[in-house]
């Protein structure tokens, strides 16, 4: 390690030095070898997560207690990598934050080694959003996030889960009628952070068998028809019927039950 950091230094004053798995190394002799290689250039120390075993109280105490044992600490850096083998990764990194962690090591769609790393696109709007718990700047720019990912998910053709938060294709999707119907009078009733902050075109009220009145007479509306009581009712009740049978009701479907709704209607007046 020290050789290592040494043969860096003859390149660069900013050196990282890594120690892989060190969450679960013996402190003192993790603490011993941290100092010997600060003493000889070292500017980073990365602390990872290898194997995603710790906990966000346990991130938290480690970083305090190596930050306190170390003597020779002024004007290093201190950083996290979090794998997450127990979908704990991106909670472990904010407390390692809080505990005065100043690098983060994730990944975009949390791609990586086994079941992933922390995710980048998470962390950054946790920070963005919890900023009174989290008051720190990532630099980043958020409106980039949707379409990094759906670049990442292009390229490396693995795709992300529907409901992945940020990025998942109904992160910001609605289909439940007591949601929609929320939503529909003010957004902030169900969503925390607009989707355009990340790049998502706009909020999704997805028509199923759980959508409400009020969603589907707002769709409608959405494609140009201005409808009567009754008729809504009538585009309710087939959208519902349809909705059993395929899951979800797009705008071609519901434009054709419309039409549909609309010519039994003229043949009824005729």
């Amino acid at each position: 390690a020290v050789d290592g950091v040494k043969l860096a230094r003859q390149y660069t004053d900013d050196v990282q030095f890594s120690a892989e798995d060190a969450t679960r190394t013996e402190l003192d002799f993790l603490c011993r070898v941290i100092e010997r290689v600060i003493d000889v250039g070292a500017t980073t120390i990365n602390l990872p997560d290898t194997v995603g075993y710790s906990t966000p109280d346990e991130i938290s105490e480690f970083f305090i207690n190596i930050r306190e044992r170390l003597p020779n600490t002024d004007g290093i850096v201190f950083s996290t990598h979090c794998h997450d083998d127990l979908g704990l990764a991106v909670a472990n990194t904010l407390a390692a934050l809080r505990a005065g962690v100043r690098q983060v090591e994730c990944t975009i769609n949390g791609i990586g080694e086994r079941a992933g790393n922390a995710s980048l696109e998470e962390i950054v709007m946790a920070t963005r959003v919890r900023n009174d718990l989290l008051p720190y700047a990532t630099g980043i720019q958020t409106e980039a996030i949707y379409a990094a990912s759906q670049l990442l998910t292009t390229l490396t053709d693995e795709p992300v889960q529907a409901n992945k938060a940020i990025v998942g294709r109904n992160a910001f999707a609605h289909e439940a009628g007591i949601h929609q119907d929320g939503m529909l009078k003010d957004r902030r009733t169900y969503e925390i952070m607009r989707p355009e902050d990340v790049g998502v075109p706009k909020t999704t009220l997805v028509l199923g068998k759980h959508s409400g009145r009020h969603a589907v007479q707002s769709r409608c509306e959405e494609l140009g028809q201005q409808l009567s009581r009754h008729e809504l009712d009538r585009i309710y009740q087939a959208m519902i019927r349809l909705a059993d049978e395929q899951k979800t009701v797009g705008d071609d479907d519901l434009q054709k039950v419309i039409n549909q709704v609309k010519a039994e209607q003229v043949e009824v007046d005729a």
